[in-house]
C-alpha cells in the first residue's frame, strides 16, 4: 500500500472512532442525566469525523454512498454550532461569515468528489454482465436512499433549531436513524465497505436508547 494511501486509511478509522464514536458520547451524557440530551462536543466530532470519512470514501474506497454521505451533512453540523456559538455570545459577524465560507468550500470540494467517485464507479463496471451492473446499482441506491432518510432526519433536526434559534433533537430524528442506519447497512456490507458498516451497526443501540429516554420523557433533546 503506497504511503499516501497508508495514511488516508489510518485517517479513515481515526474519522470512523470520531464520527461514530459521538454517539456514545452523547448516550453517556444523557444517562448521567437520565434524559436525552446531546453535548457541544457531539457537533464538533460530527464535523472532524465527516471530513475524514469523506476523504476515506472517496481516495481509499472509490464509494459512492461513503462519499455522499458525508458530503452535505457539515451544514448541518456548521448551523448548530453557530447556534450554540450565538448563544454564549462567541460568534462574532466577521467570525460568522468566515465559517461559513469555510463550510461552503467544504461542501463544493465534497460535491466534486462524489461526482468523481460516480464516474469512477461507471468506468470500474461497466465491463461487468446486465446482471452484475444491476445488483450493482441497486446496493448503490439503497445506501442513496437510506442516507436521505440520514439527511432528513438532520434536516428536520436543522429546521427545529432554527425555529427555535437553540439546537435541539426531536424524536422523530433517533426513529429515522434507525431505520437508515439498517439500510446503510445493507448497502455496505453488500460492497464490502466494512468499516461503514460496522461503524453504523454500533451507532443502533445508541439510537434505540435515545428512543427510550425520549419515551420516558418530553420528546426533544437540547444541546448542553
Amino acid at each position: 500500500m503506497p504511503d499516501g494511501l497508508y495514511i488516508l486509511t489510518l485517517l479513515g478509522y481515526a474519522g470512523a472512532v470520531l464520527f461514530y464514536g459521538r454517539f456514545y458520547l452523547q448516550w453517556l451524557v444523557s444517562e448521567r442525566q437520565g434524559k436525552s440530551v446531546v453535548p457541544v462536543a457531539f457537533w464538533y466530532l460530527s464535523m472532524t469525523g465527516s471530513v475524514l470519512l469523506l476523504l476515506y470514501g472517496v481516495f481509499v474506497l472509490n464509494s459512492p454512498v461513503g462519499a455522499l454521505s458525508h458530503c452535505f451533512n457539515s451544514i448541518i453540523y456548521a448551523r448548530n454550532l453557530v447556534h450554540i456559538w450565538r448563544a454564549k455570545g462567541k460568534l462574532s459577524d466577521r467570525h460568522s461569515r468566515l465559517f461559513h465560507g469555510a463550510v461552503g468550500l467544504l461542501v463544493t470540494t465534497g460535491i466534486v468528489m462524489v461526482g468523481y467517485t460516480l464516474l469512477n464507479e461507471f468506468h470500474s463496471t461497466k465491463d461487468d454482465t446486465f446482471n452484475e451492473q444491476a445488483v450493482n446499482w441497486f446496493w448503490i441506491a439503497v445506501g442513496v436512499f437510506g442516507q436521505g432518510l440520514f439527511a432528513l432526519r438532520f434536516f428536520i433536526q436543522w429546521a427545529v433549531t432554527e425555529i427555535r434559534k437553540e439546537s435541539v433533537i426531536p424524536s422523530v430524528f433517533w426513529y429515522l436513524s434507525v431505520a437508515a442506519s439498517l439500510l446503510m447497512m445493507s448497502s455496505h456490507a453488500q460492497r464490502h465497505e466494512w468499516l461503514y458498516a460496522v461503524g453504523i451497526g454500533t451507532t443502533l443501540v445508541v439510537y434505540l436508547r435515545n428512543i427510550y429516554w425520549i419515551r420516558r420523557g418530553t420528546g426533544v433533546s437540547p444541546a448542553e
